[in-house]
């Protein structure tokens, strides 16, 4: 399953790095691409949606609708 979730609050590849990490710790084999200029981070993982957004938000990011 591919997500697409919009996060305001990454602001440098460091913050795109720690979100990654955030996913991978859940699904070691989700492929993540997490761009902070259009603030987009794009998922494809075999973990649900609810875990994935669980994940960002414990990272300590806010994902926006």
């Amino acid at each position: 399953m591919t997500l697409q979730l919009k996060v305001p609050d990454m602001a440098c590849s460091a913050c795109s790095d720690t979100i990654a990490k955030a996913i991978k710790a859940i699904d070691s084999t989700a492929t993540v691409q997490a761009d902070p200029k259009t603030k987009l981070v794009e998922v494809d993982t075999q973990a649900s949606e609810t875990a994935i957004r669980s994940a960002i938000a414990t990272a300590g990011y806010t994902i926006s609708d």
